[in-house]
């Protein structure tokens, strides 16, 4: 694990790309909630009314896409609030990669129907936000 993050670098920029791939995993999952559920040029018209249709793996990446949705805002401004605080950024952007690769995890967990090991990655996932949040809280007091 050490390997995998000495190749962060220690600029703004590897959590602000942290923070595109994370904004774009809903996008992911919406594309292969469409795949995995036989989505079609006809089904365009009503996307929305497709995907809520939808059975098995495609409902569960769904889920995972709407779920990817609801925590994303919370990452971001929990990224934003730490560097604005000057938390040191390679803390900062070891948290923000650390919660895509279990953002990651999960929504392969929750499309394979790993439910309990998707609930506790999704609470490692919240965790990395607080934890920035809380740094930022350590600094500005």
């Amino acid at each position: 694990m050490n390997a995998l993050f000495g190749m962060i670098p220690d600029t703004a920029a590897a959590a602000i790309w942290a923070m595109v791939v994370a904004s774009l995993l809903p996008l992911t999952m919406a594309m292969a909630a469409k795949m995995l559920g036989g989505f079609s040029l006809k089904d365009n018209a009503h996307p929305r009314d497709f995907l809520q249709n939808t059975i098995g793996a495609a409902a569960r990446a769904n889920a995972a896409q709407k779920n990817s949705y609801e925590t994303l805002p919370v990452f971001l401004v929990a990224v934003l609030v730490a560097m604005l605080f000057f938390v040191p950024q390679a803390i900062v952007n070891k948290l923000a990669w650390l919660y895509v690769i279990i953002r990651m995890g999960y929504c392969v967990a929750y499309i394979t129907n790993l439910a309990m090991f998707r609930s506790i990655l999704w609470v490692l996932s919240i965790a990395c936000s607080l934890m920035l949040f809380y740094l930022a809280i350590r600094i500005s007091a």
